[in-house]
């Protein structure tokens, strides 16, 4: 008899936790060497960013996102999309993007077990498809399934014979690793029309959503990247792109027992879990023994499949050295989603169709390896499936008792040597979570408000203080953020807030960065409270309080500090405007009081805050920048309001008019010596009175190359990456610059001439969170640089201002709170 309301909600009062177990034995370990894929290696500095393509595509306005609580099935009408016989995917046979809605549109009218809603859209405006599989839900037990999923979050038991499991799999979030959406196809149409018992009996129990494909702008013009050349596995405690911003929203919402994330190409079939450093903000315990058993199940299935290419799949947690394909950084998609409570892989799928073989391979041998890589995925799902089937109230209690750490504050479990088949001492890596985070606004409120409303967004809990109170002996006022980190997402919040690690000594490789922190390179001030008494009074947080504010007598001159990005987004926007403004010394922009209501137009815009300008400075304009660079510089610039115009060693040998450009900034793409006499000519006369900024080794090397300034570019280790110390020096980019910044096989300068200004230089301790060693040879590591200059200014010979960076602040969209130095250098570079 089916149970009543009520009778559900008693059972849930009464429910107690299932035990928690499950192991499994491993096979005999295989090792191999990885297949490394492109991340932002030497080619960061080789390939220069061009303008997005421009789409015709109208962007939809979410009128398809059904109303968490609605029930199930949720049918849209998607919209179609113009047949495109480029599509990349044509060729290999599988799905062209222009097909899918049609066939998720069919499924629909077929079955009421297939629910799909349109999540968001592509840069270019595709719509990015959440297909949901489940039995039919009325709303009432659809808000009662929430019910259970938002008391889980809070660490309470539910009954798991009740609650559904759910289940995410992400598909083609590399564009040019396709086979995910269609192996996830082929079980979508399954579950969707199958009468076997079996399936309709998982459908009864599960919830299987299927992001089909992540990233359908890439898919169709067969590149890695996103339209806006960002490699998504690499965004998401930044996501900083809309089709992360999709991902991150699923996981959340949909809080998944279990993810996948299909990738392509490891060529044997590359199975999660990963190989030591393994995040320190995990539950770790938690986490290995499914993650290591599904695993192992996913292997046993591929090789069931009787191909010879799938015969031996591998499992970096059992088969990888240290550090090859590790799992320490919260920015891939399955790494993310651990935080967010799943058992979470990322699967590689084994034959190569992509890149070179894409064009030299011919379209049979092609079709056929597409063929066998389509059923690695559907095997992978499959057996996954079967997994959480299996396993549910085991898998419901783990990721309750995740969420119930963190609300309770309980440190992390000790996980002793053999806790799974090959752990060990290598495997260990623990953090000791603070009593709480306390982010005010004392060096930049646009900052503090920003960080807030990233935190809120990832489901981090922040609180405002009512009234003033008072933590760890220092007194706090009215309108500071606290987060305190009892609460579930504990390993989230910390995993964004904290400093991290130097793990430079615990592995000899990483396979990518190994450094981020929210709280130290997003221009935030935010005090750690350890441990000790905790109580104020505040209330939660939904979205930052407004930080806009003109705090100067009538008739006064207007002073605007650019510490900040949206600092400089408020100078653009008033140049824009063609009011009159000056810059400063010390970098301050100043507002002619006649134009105090546009300053308080652009303080409420921005958030920025506006104070009494002391007397003198220059004339600044608007700045037009030529700009060699990669996509995330790019990105970065355009979105603090410069204009941009893209260029490479290409695009100046064709002919290209310095006339209305105002600086060259120089990080990717160019090369001065590949420069015909026509291009060189052209640019040696803008050097005569335009400015110069530089970044990484292409910007070094054409600073050499043009003989600018007087400065000895040397490369530390090529994969040295993450937050250093630095101090500040007192010109026009250094003074008021964070004292941390952020490197990517970084660089200093020394043999440096007269007149050329240290503006920030490498700490005496230069990691604070990363992977940096010496070379073999002993050469380049962070003994090396701890001291040197780490950026530079000055004037060339023949006029012009120039600032050289060997750091990156503007990697990835990440570290916002350096943004800032690189306007500065922009608008001293480009002003005489």
């Amino acid at each position: 008899m089916r149970r009543t309301l009520l009778a559900v909600l008693l059972a849930v009062a009464a429910a107690v936790a299932a035990p928690v177990n499950g192991t499994a034995q491993p096979t005999a370990p295989t090792p191999s060497v990885t297949d490394r894929e492109p991340g932002n290696g030497p080619e960061r500095n080789e390939i220069a960013a061009v303008d997005p393509i421009t789409s015709q595509l109208v962007l939809a306005q979410g009128e398809n996102q059904a109303d968490r609580h609605q029930g199930y099935p949720r049918r849209t009408k998607l919209r179609t999309f113009p047949e495109n016989p480029a599509d990349k995917a044509i060729k290999l046979g599988l799905a062209p993007y222009h097909s899918l809605a049609p066939k998720l549109n069919a499924l629909q009218q077929k079955s009421n077990r297939i629910s799909v809603e349109v999540a968001g859209q592509s840069g270019l405006g595709r719509d990015l498809y959440l297909v949901t599989l489940t039995a039919p839900e009325s709303p009432l037990e659809t808000r009662l399934q929430e019910r259970f999923r938002a008391s889980i979050e809070e660490g309470r038991n539910v009954p798991a014979g009740l609650y559904k499991a759910p289940i995410w799999i992400n598909n083609n979030i590399h564009g040019d690793e396709w086979e995910g959406t269609d192996g996830a196809l082929r079980v979508i149409e399954r579950l969707a029309t199958s009468n076997d018992r079996d399936v309709q009996n998982l459908l009864r129990r599960s919830r299987i959503y299927f992001n089909l494909t992540a990233n359908p702008d890439g898919r169709v013009a067969g590149t890695r990247e996103n339209s806006a050349g960002f490699d998504l596995n690499r965004d998401f405690v930044t996501n900083s792109q809309p089709e992360n911003r999709v991902m991150q929203e699923i996981v959340e919402r949909t809080q998944p027992l279990m993810m996948l994330d299909e990738h392509g190409y490891s060529s044997k079939t590359l199975i999660e879990p990963t190989t030591p450093p393994h995040g320190q903000n995990y539950d770790f315990d938690l986490y290995i023994k499914h993650g290591l058993a599904n695993g192992l199940q996913m292997e046993k299935a591929v090789q069931a499949l009787g191909h010879p290419e799938t015969a031996k799949p591998e499992i970096p947690f059992r088969d990888y050295p240290v550090g090859e394909w590790d799992g320490w950084a919260p920015i891939y998609t399955a790494q993310y989603a651990m935080y967010q409570g799943a058992i979470s892989y990322t699967i590689e799928i084994p034959m190569r169709v992509n890149r070179g073989d894409y064009n030299s391979q011919p379209v049979a041998e092609l079709q056929r390896r597409s063929k066998i890589n389509t059923d690695v995925v559907e095997a992978t799902i499959d057996t996954t499936l079967d997994y959480v089937d299996d396993n549910r109230r085991n898998l419901i209690a783990g990721q309750t008792e995740m969420f119930r750490r963190g609300a309770a504050g309980e440190a992390q479990r000790y996980i002793p040597d053999g806790f799974v088949p090959g752990f060990g001492p290598e495997d260990r890596f623990t953090t000791e979570f603070p009593r709480a985070y306390v982010i005010t606004g004392d060096r930049s409120a646009p900052a503090a408000a920003r960080l807030v409303d990233q935190l809120v967004r990832h489901d981090v809990r922040v609180e405002r203080a009512e009234r003033p109170f008072t933590l760890g002996g220092k007194r706090y006022p009215a309108g500071s953020y606290v987060v305190d980190m009892h609460q579930p997402k504990r390993g989230l919040a910390n995993v964004m807030l904290e400093q991290g690690s130097d793990i430079s000594d615990k592995a000899p490789v990483m396979y990518d960065i190994s450094g981020w922190s929210h709280r130290l390179l997003w221009g935030a001030s935010v005090d750690v409270y350890k441990s000790g008494p905790f109580r104020f009074d505040g209330k939660p947080v939904v979205a930052a309080a407004p930080t806009g504010d003109v705090n100067a007598a009538p008739g006064a001159d207007l002073a605007l500090v650019l510490n900040d990005g949206k600092d400089v987004n408020a100078v653009n926007d008033l140049l824009s405007r063609g009011i009159e403004l000056r810059r400063q010394d010390d970098g301050a922009v100043v507002v002619p009081a006649r134009e105090r209501a546009a300053a308080k137009e652009v303080a409420d815009r921005y958030g920025v805050r506006f104070t009494t300008a002391k007397p003198g400075g220059v004339a600044l304009q608007r700045k037009v920048i030529a700009a060699a660079v990669s996509a995330d510089e790019l990105q970065v610039l355009r979105e603090s309001g410069f204009e941009v115009r893209t260029i490479s060693t290409a695009v100046l040998n064709a002919g290209f008019d310095w006339s209305r450009i105002d600086a060259l900034y120089v990080g990717a793409g160019l090369n001065y010596t590949q420069l015909n006499p026509t291009a060189k000519a052209a640019l040696d006369e803008f050097l005569k009175r335009g400015g110069v900024v530089t970044r990484g080794a292409t910007g070094s090397k054409f600073n050499a190359d043009a003989k600018l300034l007087q400065a000895t570019s040397v490369a530390g280790w090529e994969d040295a990456n993450g937050v250093v110390n630095v101090v500040n020096g007192a010109g026009p980019v250094g003074t008021g610059a964070l004292p941390h910044s952020f490197v990517y096989a970084p660089q200093w300068f020394t043999n440096l001439g007269a007149g050329v200004t240290v503006e920030q230089r490498y700490g005496s301790t230069v990691i604070a969170a990363g992977h940096w060693h010496a070379r073999d040879n002993g050469t380049g590591g962070q003994d090396a640089a701890a001291g040197q200059a780490a950026v530079v200014s000055g004037t060339s010979a023949g006029g012009a201002r120039v600032v050289l960076f060997g750091t990156e602040p503007m990697f990835r969209n990440h570290p916002k709170g350096l943004y800032a130095q690189v306007a500065r250098a922009i608008f001293w570079t480009g002003t005489r």
